[in-house]
């Protein structure tokens, strides 16, 4: 079986190679049969790596562990979800779904375009399996999953079980963390590859953008997605209280967000008025070679992290990846400036182009300093010898500034006009935002809120929200008068007049929704400490009793729990009933905290095990976590709104400046 899985990844490797000559040549020398050629040898390629992915599935499920990822990986009594899991549980496998992932993307995109950019195609096929042929090259000559035990670590017969997947990952979200965010990952690759298609062609209009617009707003999901699982994954599991540590990988997955949310608002500006197409190109670029970066720094021990793997050879091949594909990426767009003019300037500072500008500079602010941070360590290691650490207080100085400009930015954006707003306008705009905002931050203070950025989040919070809320109302009671029907049906009227839209209004409703969550970690409140049973630690208005304790084992672990009784000024509110493991098989412990979610606070508790001093001492971490369950409901939130961005528009308009190459499906309705 190792050898048929082994093969397939070799055959795919030959066939990546073969699409993108082909596809080259058969451009260059019009000869269609040879572009026909290479999309058919996409298929192949996917099919491939499909027989290599179902043979390293069954290797998992069957136990086979003559296999070393599957021993490394995986056990008997691990459970048929976290069996699956394993398969991008370590390093060769994550590998693989990666160039799976690829190659069912590039068959998406070869079978939705068969008829359509078959100018562009050509150039889509041979960026898309360039990047292919590279992860091919790792997993096929380099970290292969289909690599057996040598002889002098072990005798065949007496391998019966293995180590068993990381005891961190065996948890719920990780069986879809990974996935979407290797979607989001591998994604962006279809729009650079668009791009850089639309170079090679000097095309002269958005056909790159309309046929990439959808594929990009859905990539963004998934990235999102990930992240925000991820986050939830380091809340439940760690044990820290937090969900978010400004970790080296942790913020790998975050840069390419922050510049393809860059992309997504420049996007509209190219559209309706031909502006920002230099901006563009450098956006997606720097997404897409953002998620190699990310990629490559989770695979190669360049940083430490409860997220990454662990030292591999694959460091070089990385940078030589890199470094190539982004000198060739810079050589592309300034070889191509002359295509890529702006036809219109910016008239006025005070304008919603402005606006959508400022939002640029700001979000690839915040992205250049998380990338200096999580680099840094890095560069004076190389240079000095000596890694200087850079933590979460150097992250959220820099980062909670940024991140308060950009909401007021998106509270600004649907106020101002486009080319120029006067004077008269801008207050009659303002007024009750601003009004709204200013009341709640008096309301605070009166209630004896003083923290600075949480009273300036709470109040951009409701500037953004009333925005957003007149806007939903002028447009429904505009359409009310005419028609006669409620405000209700004419805001969903509304909405699917013009998705698009209203939908990223619904995207930002989201992101405040957010935001309320992130505001609250400034009254966050912690204590550490050990009790026996019948003691109890109080923290703010909450206490918790230790009651009993218990232990046992299961085939997977040995587990001990303990029980505490939780009440708030004196009334009883449950139970909270944390636990610590210990698994045989990898020798790790790990912790299964007990968290008590609610609207206004949680209460989070992780039994960190017996004292050192004294066994029948339990040590109890716990801590007060006001509004994260702010966070979650915000995603929700957002995802509806992405959602409905990417339902077709009721009412379609052509932008009168842009040239169309070819024009495909709908297009949506942007106001002019």
């Amino acid at each position: 079986m190792e050898n048929i899985g082994a093969l397939a990844i070799l055959l795919a490797f030959c066939f990546a190679i073969y699409a993108i000559l082909a596809s080259l040549v058969g451009k260059w020398k019009q000869k269609k049969f040879l572009v026909i050629s290479a999309e058919r040898a996409v298929y192949s390629v996917c099919a491939l790596l499909t027989t290599a992915a179902g043979l390293l599935i069954y290797a998992i499920f069957s136990g086979d562990f003559r296999l070393t990822y599957v021993y490394e990986t995986s056990n008997r009594d691990m459970s048929p979800i976290y069996k699956f899991t394993a398969w991008w549980g370590g390093q060769e496998g994550s590998l693989l779904l990666w160039s799976w992932l690829l190659s069912a993307y590039a068959v998406v995109v070869v079978y939705q375009n068969r008829r359509k950019f078959r100018d562009m195609m050509p150039y889509v096929t041979a960026v898309i399996m360039t990047v292919e042929t590279f992860f091919l090259t790792l997993i096929a000559f380099v970290e292969s999953p289909f690599k057996v035990w040598w002889a002098g670590r072990g005798i065949f017969g007496d391998i019966t079980d293995g180590r068993g997947l990381n005891p961190l990952l065996q948890y719920w979200t990780m069986a879809i963390h990974p996935p979407m965010l290797y979607l989001g990952y591998v994604g962006f690759a279809v729009p650079f590859a668009f791009a850089m298609a639309s170079l090679a062609t000097k095309q002269p209009g958005e056909a790159w953008i309309n046929t990439t617009r959808r594929w990009t707003l859905v990539t963004w999901m998934f990235q999102t997605t990930g992240i925000l699982l991820g986050a939830g994954w380091a809340y439940a599991v760690l044990g820290w209280g937090g969900y978010w540590a400004w970790d080296p990988v942790e913020n790998a997955s975050l840069l390419p967000w922050i510049t393809a949310t860059a992309f997504l608002h420049s996007v509209m500006m190219q559209e309706k008025k031909g502006m920002m197409k230099v901006w563009n190109m450098v956006l997606v670029s720097t997404t897409f070679w953002l998620c190699i970066f990310g990629t490559s720094l989770t695979r190669t021990g360049l940083v430490q992290s409860v997220h990454a793997f662990a030292q591999s050879p694959l460091a070089n091949y990385f940078v030589w990846f890199e470094g190539v594909g982004i000198a060739a990426t810079l050589y592309m767009i300034l070889s191509r400036l002359e295509y890529l003019k702006s036809e219109a300037p910016i008239e006025s500072v005070v304008s919603r182009e402005s606006s959508f500008l400022f939002n640029n500079l700001i979000l690839l602010a915040a992205c250049f300093a998380v990338l200096w941070g999580t680099l840094f360590p890095v560069i004076t290691e190389h240079f000095n010898g000596e890694k200087i650490s850079v933590d979460a207080p150097f992250f959220n100085k820099i980062n909670i500034p940024i991140g308060l400009f950009l909401m007021f930015l998106t509270g600004v954006g649907p106020l101002i006009a486009w080319r120029k707003s006067s004077i008269d306008s801008l207050k009659r705009a303002f007024m009750w935002p601003a009004m709204a905002g200013v009341v709640v931050a008096v309301v605070l203070m009166a209630l004896g809120m003083r923290h600075p950025y949480a009273l300036i989040s709470f109040a951009l919070c409701t500037f953004v929200t009333v925005t957003v809320a007149i806007e939903f109302v002028k447009g429904a009671n505009a359409l009310s008068a005419k028609s006669g029907s409620g405000m209700i049906p004419s805001m969903i009227e509304l909405t699917h007049r013009n998705t698009r839209r209203y939908g990223g209004y619904i995207v930002h409703l989201g992101v405040v929704v957010m935001f309320i969550g992130f505001s609250g970690a400034a009254f966050n409140q912690d204590a550490k400490t050990e009790l026996v049973k019948g003691q109890s630690v109080t923290l703010g208005h909450y206490a918790l009793k230790l009651t009993d304790t218990s232990e046992g084992v299961l085939p997977n672990y040995r587990w001990w729990k303990i029980n505490l009784d939780v009440t708030k000024d004196g009334e009883y509110l449950g139970q909270l009933i944390p636990e610590r493991r210990y698994y045989a098989a990898s020798k790790q412990q790990t912790s299964e905290v007990a968290i008590r979610r609610r609207v206004n606070a949680d209460v989070y508790v992780n039994f960190a095990g017996p004292s050192d001093t004294d066994e029948n001492k339990m040590v109890i971490e716990a801590y007060i976590n006001p509004l994260v369950s702010w966070l979650w409901c915000g995603y929700w939130v957002v995802l509806i709104g992405t959602i409905i961005c990417l339902i077709p528009s009721k009412t379609k308009l052509v932008y009168p400046r842009t040239e169309v190459v070819e024009i495909v499906g709908k297009h949506e309705q942007v106001e002019n």
